[in-house]
């Protein structure tokens, strides 16, 4: 007498299916089977889907997000959707919800920043590791063509000008400081040094000659020559602030017959690439 019944739940997509499976006992009509398997559908299936759907708008009214509404209702988004089609929220809650988007957006870009920090690292590191040990005809390239880019040029017309470099970049002065001792050969006191700053950081000079000093190895007292340029207020310059530390200018002694064979050097490099 009576029905043998089961609610077997399987996973469908995104929800749980339920299939009822049926065994009738004795000589059960399939009415009363068809009207059982109603109450137990009923019951168990929609009613309980319900239930999930009130608790997900009361979740939902509380400020909570979709995300944070799945961990506790076990439904497809999209059926979040349907169901708070109707649902208005408080300022306060749409607040919340605001809060938590720019938060996460907030974790998503420092994320992404910090991947980018890393990867750069990696990329600079297997880079550096692929220049390897540099020769004497490689270094003395290195030194004309930076001498070609920030160097100061021989004109036409014009052929006494001495060699001078000058540049911010303290690695890169001491690169061509370098080139000079001990590519090129040049006696340390051939060379001079020159200061060139804003005036507003006159008050900064002994800081300023001791980071040249420190970065060229040569003694403060060779960077006496300093030169101030005359500062704009309104100026949209990125080289201000206590990081500022001017340029530094190198000149050689009696030097324009080496400006000449640079230039020769240059014309050479030129040619050996092909260019016209």
């Amino acid at each position: 007498m009576g029905i043998r019944s089961g609610l077997h739940p399987y996973r469908g997509g995104e929800e749980f299916v339920f299939v009822i499976s049926l065994r009738p006992r004795n000589s059960q009509s399939n009415s009363e089977m068809n009207d059982y398997a109603f109450r137990l559908w009923y019951d168990q299936v929609v009613k309980g889907k319900q239930h999930e759907r009130e608790r997900a708008i009361l979740l939902r009214q509380s400020g909570l997000s979709y995300s944070e509404i799945l961990r506790h209702v076990s439904v497809a988004k999209s059926t979040l959707s349907l169901w708070f089609r109707d649902v208005h929220l408080a300022r306060r809650q749409q607040q919340r919800l605001t809060e938590r988007r720019r938060s996460a957006q907030l974790r998503g870009a420092e994320a992404r920043h910090r991947n980018r920090i890393e990867q750069t690292a990696l990329i600079v590191d297997r880079s550096r590791k692929e220049v390897k040990k540099l020769d004497q005809t490689a270094k003395w390239l290195i030194g004309v063509v930076l001498y070609w880019a920030e160097g100061s040029k021989q004109r036409n017309g014009y052929w006494g000008g001495r060699v001078q470099f000058g540049n911010s970049d303290p690695r890169m002065a001491r690169l061509f400081q370098k080139w000079l001792l001990e590519v090129i050969k040049i006696d340390s006191s051939e060379i001079l040094y020159e200061i060139y700053i804003h005036e507003n950081n006159k008050y900064r000079i002994s800081e300023v000659k001791r980071y040249w000093s420190t970065h060229l190895s040569v003694s403060p007292r060779e960077l006496e020559r300093i030169y101030f340029k005359r500062h704009n207020i309104k100026t949209n310059r990125k080289n201000q602030g206590n990081e500022y530390y001017g340029l530094v200018r190198l000149s050689v002694r009696a030097s324009s017959a080496l400006n000449r064979r640079i230039t020769g050097w240059v014309e050479g490099v030129v040619e050996n690439w092909g260019i016209v």
